[in-house]
């Protein structure tokens, strides 16, 4: 299944930079679109699935690779 993957640079952000972009992101698509954000802050691991939980979003993977921390997100019903 190809899927339009919308990719957000967060590089040399710090929290909550990677996350209020994401937000931003997000609220643009449609449900059940997908959103790859690439994060240089290691707080993002936890920060964006824990955002993701409180919002009704799903991550999809989530890697780390050349110091950076790579996370696929779906967005899930609208948000408010």
């Amino acid at each position: 299944m190809n899927e339009v993957v919308v990719e957000l640079d967060a590089r040399r952000l710090l929290c909550p930079m990677p996350v209020i972009k994401l937000q931003n992101c997000i609220g643009q698509q449609a449900v059940g679109a997908r959103v790859e954000i690439t994060c240089t802050d290691p707080g993002a691991l936890n920060d964006i699935p824990a955002w993701c939980r409180i919002n009704g979003h799903s991550i999809i993977s989530s890697l780390e690779r050349d110091d950076e921390y790579i996370i696929l997100v779906e967005k899930g019903a609208d948000d408010n």
